[in-house]
């Protein structure tokens, strides 16, 4: 396992659609999975987006409470009507937090790194991580969500 680059802001791979995987078994994809894991540990992350290491394709990695998930054409197939506004990093937007509105619940059909197909009901951080993540898939970056937060007069 090593340690990848991580794509920064502006950089235009980070606003392109990635490429759906047709070789899910392909030793590369593998490889590729460690090795964001790894990179999204040793930069504090929670998610982590094929695009932001330089390859546009649909392949992303989560850890939350201790979970892993290494999900190949992720795609989401249930989004709440229920809304709700969370600070959110990114790490190719190092020190950048911002408030941004996502739906509460989701749910996400992927392939995992085996090539069997999972569905993950998710809400909390995880749906808020999975939607983070998949929007990078799309080539939609979180500042392109932010919530302009309005301040009370005192």
């Amino acid at each position: 396992m090593s340690e990848l680059k991580i794509v920064k802001y502006p950089d235009p791979l980070l606003s392109k659609k990635a490429e759906l995987i047709t070789d899910v078994k392909k030793p590369a994809i593998r490889k590729l999975i460690a090795d964001m894991l790894e990179t999204m540990e040793k930069n504090s992350g929670v998610g982590l987006a094929a695009p932001q290491v330089g390859k546009s394709i649909r392949l992303c990695v989560i850890r939350v409470d201790d979970e892993t998930y290494a999900l190949i054409n992720p795609r989401i197939t249930f989004k709440s009507y229920l809304k709700e506004v969370w600070e959110e990093g990114c790490l190719s937007f190092p020190g950048k937090f911002i408030p941004v509105k996502r739906h509460k619940k989701v749910r996400v059909k992927a392939l995992d790194e085996n090539g069997a197909e999972v569905t993950i009901k998710a809400e909390g951080l995880l749906s808020r991580a999975l939607q983070h993540e998949i929007d990078h898939l799309d080539g939609t970056l979180y500042i392109e969500k932010e919530v302009k937060i309005k301040k009370k007069k005192p």
